[in-house]
Protein backbone atom coordinates (compact mmCIF):
# COMPACT_ATOMS: atom_id res chain seq x y z
CA UNK A 1 0.00 0.00 0.00
CA UNK A 2 1.14 3.57 -1.17
CA UNK A 3 1.43 5.98 1.79
CA UNK A 4 -0.07 8.96 -0.12
CA UNK A 5 -2.15 9.71 -2.87
CA UNK A 6 -0.93 9.01 -6.27
CA UNK A 7 -2.56 11.22 -9.94
CA UNK A 8 -1.35 10.25 -12.99
CA UNK A 9 -1.59 13.31 -15.15
CA UNK A 10 -1.18 15.46 -18.70
CA UNK A 11 -1.12 18.83 -18.14
CA UNK A 12 -2.87 20.22 -21.18
CA UNK A 13 -5.77 17.02 -21.25
CA UNK A 14 -8.96 18.44 -20.33
CA UNK A 15 -10.29 15.22 -18.44
CA UNK A 16 -7.07 15.88 -16.60
CA UNK A 17 -7.65 19.85 -16.00
CA UNK A 18 -11.24 18.84 -14.68
CA UNK A 19 -9.83 16.19 -11.95
CA UNK A 20 -6.95 18.75 -11.14
CA UNK A 21 -9.11 21.41 -10.71
CA UNK A 22 -11.72 19.24 -8.27
CA UNK A 23 -8.64 17.98 -6.62
CA UNK A 24 -7.12 21.87 -6.30
CA UNK A 25 -10.70 23.09 -5.03
CA UNK A 26 -11.02 19.84 -1.90
CA UNK A 27 -7.59 20.04 -1.57
CA UNK A 28 -6.06 17.10 -1.63
CA UNK A 29 -2.32 16.46 -1.07
CA UNK A 30 -1.05 13.63 -3.40
CA UNK A 31 1.97 12.80 -5.46
CA UNK A 32 1.92 14.68 -9.15
CA UNK A 33 3.14 12.38 -11.50
CA UNK A 34 3.46 14.54 -14.89
CA UNK A 35 2.93 12.32 -17.69
CA UNK A 36 4.61 11.88 -21.46
CA UNK A 37 1.73 10.19 -23.46
CA UNK A 38 4.17 8.64 -25.77
CA UNK A 39 5.96 7.04 -22.72
CA UNK A 40 3.48 6.07 -20.39
CA UNK A 41 5.10 3.96 -16.87
CA UNK A 42 4.79 0.70 -16.27
CA UNK A 43 3.42 1.46 -12.95
CA UNK A 44 0.42 3.78 -14.60
CA UNK A 45 -0.51 0.81 -17.14
CA UNK A 46 -0.23 -1.93 -14.81
CA UNK A 47 -2.64 -0.27 -12.29
CA UNK A 48 -5.14 1.16 -15.41
CA UNK A 49 -4.11 -0.39 -18.54
CA UNK A 50 -6.39 1.77 -20.66
CA UNK A 51 -3.20 3.88 -20.76
CA UNK A 52 -6.26 7.66 -20.40
CA UNK A 53 -4.97 9.90 -17.67
CA UNK A 54 -6.22 11.07 -14.77
CA UNK A 55 -5.50 7.91 -12.94
CA UNK A 56 -6.11 8.43 -9.35
CA UNK A 57 -4.32 5.60 -7.38
CA UNK A 58 -5.33 6.61 -3.67
CA UNK A 59 -3.52 5.79 -0.57
CA UNK A 60 -6.02 2.85 0.09
CA UNK A 61 -4.88 0.92 -3.12
CA UNK A 62 -8.23 2.49 -5.16
CA UNK A 63 -7.49 3.15 -8.37
CA UNK A 64 -9.75 5.73 -10.18
CA UNK A 65 -9.63 6.12 -13.61
CA UNK A 66 -12.22 8.14 -15.03
CA UNK A 67 -12.21 12.03 -14.67
CA UNK A 68 -15.43 12.77 -13.51
CA UNK A 69 -14.90 9.70 -10.89
CA UNK A 70 -11.81 11.41 -9.59
CA UNK A 71 -13.66 14.82 -9.01
CA UNK A 72 -16.29 13.14 -7.40
CA UNK A 73 -14.22 11.44 -5.01
CA UNK A 74 -12.27 14.81 -4.24
CA UNK A 75 -15.76 16.82 -3.96
CA UNK A 76 -17.16 14.17 -1.56
CA UNK A 77 -13.95 14.99 0.55
CA UNK A 78 -14.33 18.25 0.95
CA UNK A 79 -16.22 20.53 -1.18
CA UNK A 80 -15.79 24.06 0.07
CA UNK A 81 -18.22 26.03 -2.57
CA UNK A 82 -20.78 23.35 -2.66
CA UNK A 83 -19.84 22.64 -6.29
CA UNK A 84 -22.41 19.14 -5.97
CA UNK A 85 -24.81 21.04 -4.84
CA UNK A 86 -27.85 18.00 -4.51
CA UNK A 87 -30.44 21.27 -5.93
CA UNK A 88 -28.33 21.31 -9.27
CA UNK A 89 -26.93 18.07 -9.57
CA UNK A 90 -28.91 15.72 -11.75
CA UNK A 91 -29.43 18.37 -14.53
CA UNK A 92 -25.20 18.59 -13.82
CA UNK A 93 -24.76 15.49 -14.45
CA UNK A 94 -27.27 15.36 -17.36
CA UNK A 95 -25.06 18.51 -19.03
CA UNK A 96 -21.67 16.77 -18.72
CA UNK A 97 -22.86 14.08 -20.11
CA UNK A 98 -23.96 15.94 -23.09
CA UNK A 99 -20.66 17.48 -23.20
CA UNK A 100 -18.59 14.43 -23.35
CA UNK A 101 -21.06 11.87 -25.49
CA UNK A 102 -22.26 14.47 -27.85
CA UNK A 103 -20.05 17.55 -27.98
CA UNK A 104 -16.20 16.14 -27.47
CA UNK A 105 -16.42 13.88 -30.41
CA UNK A 106 -17.78 16.70 -32.49
CA UNK A 107 -14.89 18.87 -30.76
CA UNK A 108 -12.78 16.27 -31.84
CA UNK A 109 -13.67 16.48 -35.82
CA UNK A 110 -13.68 20.02 -35.84
CA UNK A 111 -9.79 20.00 -34.10
CA UNK A 112 -8.30 17.01 -35.88
CA UNK A 113 -10.27 17.84 -39.11
CA UNK A 114 -7.00 17.05 -40.86
CA UNK A 115 -8.24 13.30 -39.68
CA UNK A 116 -11.82 13.30 -40.39
CA UNK A 117 -11.67 14.66 -44.19
CA UNK A 118 -15.26 13.56 -44.89
CA UNK A 119 -16.20 17.16 -44.10
CA UNK A 120 -13.83 20.48 -43.65
CA UNK A 121 -12.68 21.74 -40.82
CA UNK A 122 -15.48 24.75 -40.98
CA UNK A 123 -18.03 22.19 -41.72
CA UNK A 124 -17.17 20.78 -38.97
CA UNK A 125 -17.26 23.11 -36.43
CA UNK A 126 -20.91 23.90 -37.71
CA UNK A 127 -21.88 20.69 -36.38
CA UNK A 128 -20.90 21.72 -33.02
CA UNK A 129 -22.73 25.20 -33.44
CA UNK A 130 -25.97 23.87 -32.04
CA UNK A 131 -24.63 22.73 -28.72
CA UNK A 132 -22.42 25.89 -28.57
CA UNK A 133 -25.28 28.38 -28.92
CA UNK A 134 -27.00 25.90 -26.07
CA UNK A 135 -24.63 26.81 -23.45
CA UNK A 136 -24.52 30.85 -24.70
CA UNK A 137 -28.70 30.47 -23.92
CA UNK A 138 -27.84 28.89 -20.47
CA UNK A 139 -25.61 31.65 -19.26
CA UNK A 140 -27.92 34.15 -20.43
CA UNK A 141 -29.78 33.21 -17.98
CA UNK A 142 -27.56 32.77 -14.42
CA UNK A 143 -24.05 33.77 -14.35
CA UNK A 144 -22.87 29.88 -14.70
CA UNK A 145 -24.29 26.74 -16.58
CA UNK A 146 -26.92 25.30 -13.99
CA UNK A 147 -27.22 28.50 -12.14
CA UNK A 148 -25.51 31.69 -10.11
CA UNK A 149 -22.83 29.82 -8.40
CA UNK A 150 -20.30 27.17 -9.89
CA UNK A 151 -21.59 23.70 -9.65
CA UNK A 152 -19.46 20.44 -10.99
CA UNK A 153 -20.59 21.38 -14.57
CA UNK A 154 -19.07 24.67 -14.85
CA UNK A 155 -15.88 23.13 -14.19
CA UNK A 156 -16.26 19.23 -16.09
CA UNK A 157 -17.16 21.35 -18.91
CA UNK A 158 -15.19 24.45 -18.81
CA UNK A 159 -11.68 22.82 -20.22
CA UNK A 160 -13.23 21.78 -23.48
CA UNK A 161 -14.56 24.98 -24.12
CA UNK A 162 -11.49 26.28 -23.43
CA UNK A 163 -9.97 23.70 -26.37
CA UNK A 164 -12.95 24.44 -28.34
CA UNK A 165 -12.22 28.19 -28.11
CA UNK A 166 -8.40 27.84 -29.13
CA UNK A 167 -9.01 26.16 -32.14
CA UNK A 168 -9.35 29.70 -33.87
CA UNK A 169 -9.52 32.28 -31.03
CA UNK A 170 -10.26 35.22 -33.09
CA UNK A 171 -12.91 33.54 -35.32
CA UNK A 172 -14.45 32.01 -31.48
CA UNK A 173 -14.04 36.03 -30.04
CA UNK A 174 -15.65 37.43 -32.72
CA UNK A 175 -19.03 35.44 -32.72
CA UNK A 176 -22.20 36.38 -31.14
CA UNK A 177 -22.09 34.60 -27.57
CA UNK A 178 -21.09 37.58 -25.43
CA UNK A 179 -22.23 35.07 -22.29
CA UNK A 180 -20.18 32.32 -23.03
CA UNK A 181 -16.91 34.54 -23.53
CA UNK A 182 -17.00 35.96 -20.51
CA UNK A 183 -17.41 32.46 -18.61
CA UNK A 184 -14.72 31.32 -20.49
CA UNK A 185 -12.45 33.92 -19.65
CA UNK A 186 -13.44 34.08 -15.64
CA UNK A 187 -12.68 30.76 -15.37
CA UNK A 188 -9.03 30.80 -17.75
CA UNK A 189 -8.63 33.70 -15.21
CA UNK A 190 -9.28 31.98 -12.06
CA UNK A 191 -7.45 31.26 -9.61
CA UNK A 192 -8.03 27.32 -9.24
CA UNK A 193 -7.06 27.05 -13.30
CA UNK A 194 -4.13 28.85 -13.12
CA UNK A 195 -2.61 26.95 -10.35
CA UNK A 196 -3.24 23.76 -11.53
CA UNK A 197 -1.91 24.48 -14.78
CA UNK A 198 1.83 25.11 -13.60
CA UNK A 199 4.37 23.59 -15.53
CA UNK A 200 5.97 20.90 -14.00
CA UNK A 201 9.26 18.50 -14.81
CA UNK A 202 8.19 15.04 -16.48
CA UNK A 203 7.80 11.62 -13.99
CA UNK A 204 9.47 10.21 -17.45
CA UNK A 205 12.40 11.92 -16.47
CA UNK A 206 12.13 10.81 -13.24
CA UNK A 207 10.32 14.16 -11.34
CA UNK A 208 7.35 13.50 -9.04
CA UNK A 209 6.04 16.61 -6.93
CA UNK A 210 3.73 16.57 -3.78
CA UNK A 211 0.86 18.46 -4.90
CA UNK A 212 -0.76 20.91 -4.43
Amino acid sequence: MIEHHVLYSFRRCPYAIRARMALYQAQIVLELRELLLKDKPPDMLKHSPKGTVPVLITAKGEVIEESLDVMYWALKHNDPEDWLNPKFLTDAEKIIQENDFKFKPLLDKYKYADRHLELNAEEHRNNTLNRIENFERQLKQHRFLMTNQTTIADIAIFPFIRQYAFVDKSWFDNQPWPNLQKWLHYWLSSDVFLKVMKKYPLFNDGHSIMWP
